[in-house]
């Protein structure tokens, strides 16, 4: 089951505190797209997500955009943030994981991954040894495959809870 916790716990992309995780030396974030930076039926990233970006690239950090959707739908995101991405990902598979640590010649503990979800995002970031953050997902709209991992996600939490080890509302850090 620890595979599945995650290492900071946060309600949103905006209550994380990037400064602190360059301070612990971490080099580059990999976000989650849908249901994290924002809700699966929104096409183009808005001024507030833009800034976020920019200003955890100010810090020095390298943010890539890691998702599980295609390319037409990771490509506006790409390309309106200005950063690196990966789509067709197919989290929590280490495949692409391991092809961005090649790329950019980074280390596992200098990279943190943001997501939604601990089927893919927490689950993924742990297998690889990244740091492990998981935000509430924007939206209660889902994709159909996302929608199969609520279901077993709901029972994981369900689990963690009850073994004390995670509950959901109770941030940190």
């Amino acid at each position: 089951m620890e595979k599945f916790i995650p290492d900071i716990y946060q309600k949103s992309i905006f209550a994380i505190d990037y400064e602190k995780l360059k301070n612990r030396g971490i080099k580059c974030i990999l976000f989650d797209l849908d249901n994290t930076i924002v809700p699966v039926n929104v096409e183009v990233p808005d001024k507030e997500i833009k800034d976020l970006f920019a200003d955890i690239e100010l810090l020095g950090i390298k943010v890539i955009i890691l998702s599980n959707s295609g390319k037409m739908r990771v490509r506006p995101f790409k390309e309106g943030l200005n950063v690196d991405s990966s789509f067709n990902s197919r989290k929590p598979f280490k495949g692409k994981y391991k092809k961005v640590m090649e790329i950019y010649n980074f280390k596992d503990n200098e990279i943190a991954c943001v997501g939604d979800q601990l089927l893919t995002d927490v689950l993924g970031a742990n297998r690889m040894g990244f740091v492990s953050i998981l935000v509430n997902p924007i939206s209660n709209v889902d994709l159909f495959g996302t929608k199969i991992n609520r279901i077993f996600e709901r029972r994981i939490f369900k689990k963690l809870e009850h073994q004390g080890l995670f509950k959901i509302g109770e941030y940190y850090e």
